[in-house]
C-alpha cells in the first residue's frame, strides 16, 4: 500500500492510503470522543469519522481534550 501527503497540524505528514479519520486518529493513539476534527476548513462531525477518507493533501487539524481539576 503507498501513502499519502497531508498536513497535521501545520506539519507534512505521510500516512497509508485508504486511512479513514478513524483509521487516522487509531494511528496516532488518539481516542475519538476526546477530539475535536477540523478537515479543510471544516469541522468533521464525530459520527462521520468511520465514513470520512482522508485524501492526499487533506489539511487537518485534531485538538484533544483535557481535563482538569
Amino acid at each position: 500500500m503507498s501513502d499519502i501527503s497531508i498536513q497535521l497540524n501545520g506539519e507534512q505528514r505521510s500516512i497509508p492510503t485508504g486511512l479513514s479519520l478513524n483509521g487516522l486518529l487509531e494511528t496516532l493513539q488518539l481516542d475519538p470522543r476526546k477530539v475535536a476534527v477540523e478537515r479543510n476548513l471544516e469541522i468533521a462531525p464525530r459520527s462521520d469519522y468511520d465514513a470520512i477518507e482522508i485524501r492526499a493533501g487533506d489539511r487537518l487539524e485534531i485538538v484533544q481534550f483535557v481535563g482538569g481539576g
